[in-house]
């Protein structure tokens, strides 16, 4: 099209003189010009047709071989040639005039753009529609299987490494040592499977890592990536699924014929529950695709012979939404379950993580893994980089043990917040954590108190710290009763102090109704109810969390529960109260104290509350 365009326009030109203002007012004067049309400061035109003189001769014959041959109309007459010219901005009248004295045609029209201008105004549309046209495919290109198009939407997107190429080793997984013997056997079959068979042993088909976020299922994988020899394919469960049917199938049936061609081959899949939820819930009409993708994945790991060395890794941290056909042996033969560290498991993450962190002679990791009960690897992994990021803010060169135990308080409580208190909202909070410290240091089966403080953090105006002596796993109803009285003492001493109580104690006593409530409900410590299970939430098999369900009592016992829960917390306020109105010198010391120095740890807490010395009290 541009070409027909700069053809007709050449060919056009060849038949156009171009003319001074002077040989056209020249022209004009002699009465050569027959037409003329104006549009703006350009002139174009015709000039009258040249006679033929009769005569010959040499001017004659010269004059025919210097003028252009003239143009004819359709009906035979000659026509002059056509001409351009460019008038000057002024003298217009004066123009006009001489134009009309002559008898010369005139016409006017608007001043036309350059044509390379009104070849870009007709092209420009089309040259955008174009341009979004194109970005679009190959956006949808790129979406749908990269640059082969719709035809790559059913290949697989896992990522596959090369031996040792993920950086991660099994000694860098610490705490978790019955998982790394497990996984060590499937790593141990692949490398050497004839001296399994000859025992008769066939290899897991799958196994299947659980547990609560954080606790290194992901990382674990990482490490059998880097030590088995064998290739290792990496995908997301979410990854399996597009906007069109049939993909996450196609992608599985792709993944696993890549995997079988390199067996023996590992192939983990993270966030298995993303794809794996039980089917037939009827919760909905969307998820016939997730379905789709899980019925192919079954048969995939169902259908191995015996001589495909493929095993499926999965990790996920809600396995009771999976699907039960992905639970039976045969397909995830084996279930690693991988808790949040104990105490020495955590021990030796901090030992791990801070290899490459200077420490200082004041550090010792054994306390810091008593002080982090209930965190995970993750979690420890984040206190020493906070701890890191401070000494780094305050241009130390080593972290130090008040470092650790600053970071450990931010990932806890949040950061320290500027809340302008009041001196008497100091005194209140003061008495308030007083009253939480007393209890945690009177009651006998308490967790021993580590640290108490009224510094704002967070949401928290203060905060009493409690540090198991060990990991516990199971709990008495003693020991129940004395936590519950522990996280009365702030509500109860407000009481006993002031005469009234305030709204700090919320969280307290939402914790305190959650244990009583299961105290009598769930576990079977209250006479009248007996040794009997109420459930009032279910597990929800889609949403993924629990949810209200129905109740499997009556009404009759609901308020049974309701009473029997509310005379458990009204008998240990009562005995919280005593207990504080007979210590009352030493929960005022404790206040006052806590007032001047705004944080006290255990050894100042201790010296402040005994009244003799501690040779006496241990005898």
């Amino acid at each position: 099209m541009v070409a027909a365009f700069f053809w007709g326009h050449s060919v056009h030109q060849r038949h156009i003189k171009h003319l001074t203002f002077s040989q056209f007012e020249q022209a004009v004067r002699h009465d050569r010009v027959n037409s003329v049309t104006v549009r703006g400061l350009d002139i174009s035109g015709r000039l009258k047709a040249q006679k033929q003189s009769s005569g010959s001769g040499a001017g004659t014959t010269k004059q025919n071989k210097a003028s252009k041959p003239e143009q004819q109309n359709p009906r035979g007459k000659k026509q002059g040639q056509k001409f351009t010219t460019t008038r000057p901005p002024f003298g217009g009248e004066k123009l006009l005039n001489l134009l009309q004295q002559h008898n010369v045609q005139i016409s006017a029209e608007t001043a036309q753009h350059p044509w390379w201008e009104r070849l870009l105004i007709s092209l420009l549309p089309w040259v955008l529609i174009l341009g979004v046209v194109f970005y679009f495919s190959y956006r949808m290109q790129r979406r749908m299987g990269g640059s082969q198009g719709m035809f790559g939407m059913g290949r697989s997107k896992a990522r596959r490494f090369r031996e040792r190429s993920t950086g991660v080793k099994m000694e860098d997984v610490a705490g978790a040592d019955n998982a790394k013997r497990d996984l060590g056997e499937v790593i141990d079959y692949l490398k050497e499977p004839q001296r399994y068979r000859k025992l008769g042993a066939s290899i897991p088909r799958g196994v299947l890592m659980m547990g609560p976020p954080g606790t290194g299922k992901t990382l674990l994988a990482k490490a059998i990536a880097g030590e088995a020899d064998v290739p290792f394919y990496s995908i997301s469960g979410s990854e399996f699924i597009e906007m069109f049917v049939g993909v996450g199938a196609a992608r599985v049936r792709d993944m696993f014929k890549n995997a079988k061609a390199e067996a023996p081959s590992l192939i983990f899949i993270d966030e298995l529950d993303s794809i794996g939820r039980s089917r037939g819930s009827g919760m909905g009409g969307g998820n016939d695709e997730r379905e789709q993708t899980l019925n192919q994945i079954l048969s995939e790991m169902g259908g191995f012979n015996d001589n495909d060395a493929v095993v499926v890794l999965a990790a996920t941290n809600r396995p009771d939404v999976l699907d039960p056909a992905l639970m039976r042996p045969g397909r995830f033969d084996r279930k690693v379950t991988m808790e949040k560290p104990s105490r020495k498991a955590r021990e030796s993450i901090l030992r791990v993580h801070a290899q490459d962190k200077p420490l200082a002679d004041d550090v010792d990791l054994a306390v810091m893994a008593d002080r982090t009960a209930g965190f995970s690897g993750a979690d420890i992994e984040n206190l020493l980089n906070e701890a890191a990021l401070l000494a780094g803010r305050e241009r130390r060169e080593e972290i130090d043990m008040a470092m650790l135990n600053s970071a450990r308080d931010r990932l806890i409580f949040g950061a320290e917040s500027d809340v302008g208190l009041s001196d008497e909202e100091k005194r209140v909070v003061a008495y308030h954590e007083s009253g939480h410290a007393l209890m945690a240091y009177l009651l006998p089966r308490a967790d021993p108190l580590d640290k108490v403080t009224i510094i704002p953090r967070g949401r928290a105006l203060g905060a009493t710290e409690q540090t198991p002596g060990e990991d516990r796993y199971n709990m008495s109803e003693h020991d129940l009763c004395d936590r519950i009285g522990v996280m009365l003492g702030g509500h109860m001493t407000e009481r006993l102090v002031f005469g009234e109580v305030t709204t700090g104690a919320e969280q307290d006593l939402a914790q305190v109704s959650q244990v009583a409530r299961r105290m009598v409900a769930n576990w079977g410590m209250n006479e009248s109810i007996g040794p009997v299970s109420h459930r009032q939430r279910e597990p929800h098999p889609f949403l993924g969390h629990d949810m209200p369900g129905p109740r499997d009592f009556s009404e009759y016992t609901a308020h049974q529960i309701d009473v029997e829960m509310r005379k458990l917390i009204v008998s240990i306020s009562g005995q919280v109260y005593n207990l504080l109105q007979n210590n009352r010198d030493k929960l005022d010391s404790l206040a006052e104290e806590l007032l001047a120095q705004e944080t006290l740890e255990i050894d100042a807490i201790r010296r402040l509350l005994e009244s003799e010395p501690a040779e006496s009290a241990e005898t």
